[in-house]
């Protein structure tokens, strides 16, 4: 059963760097789509980012494009989202799940993206 798990969160001061990672084991992630989500407190879920099962296509959303990158490496089963400039509003767990495609419908729709991992904490503050 496949299983994905988040690390490289942390705490960071705006304008920092962090790079997460999705590791996945159970299965070979080159099978999906992989989006990156997040989620502050006392907010709903976000998409922010994915690619597709190649790693040729990545979309992002308005408030991190330019600023966020995605990227894969199947033959380490790793997907990774990094992150420059953070600001404050970028605090949140952030979570990696598994989808057929990738688009910013893919990433809006309830069901177009599932989650198997536990997430990471990003905190940004002074």
């Amino acid at each position: 059963q496949l299983q994905l798990m988040e690390s490289g969160g942390g705490l960071v001061q705006p304008g920092g760097s962090l790079r997460l990672s999705c590791a996945a084991s159970g299965s070979t992630l080159d099978n999906y789509a992989i989006g990156w989500f997040r989620q502050a407190p006392g907010k709903e879920r976000e998409g922010i980012s994915c690619i597709n099962r190649s790693g040729e296509m990545t979309t992002y959303v308005n408030s991190v494009k330019g600023r966020f990158t995605i990227s894969r490496n199947n033959a380490e089963n790793t997907v990774y989202l990094q992150m420059n400039d953070l600001r404050p509003k970028d605090m949140a767990v952030y979570s990696c799940e598994v989808g057929g495609y990738c688009s910013h419908y893919d990433l809006e729709s309830p069901g177009g993206f599932n989650s198997w991992g536990q997430g990471t904490q990003v905190t940004v503050s002074s």
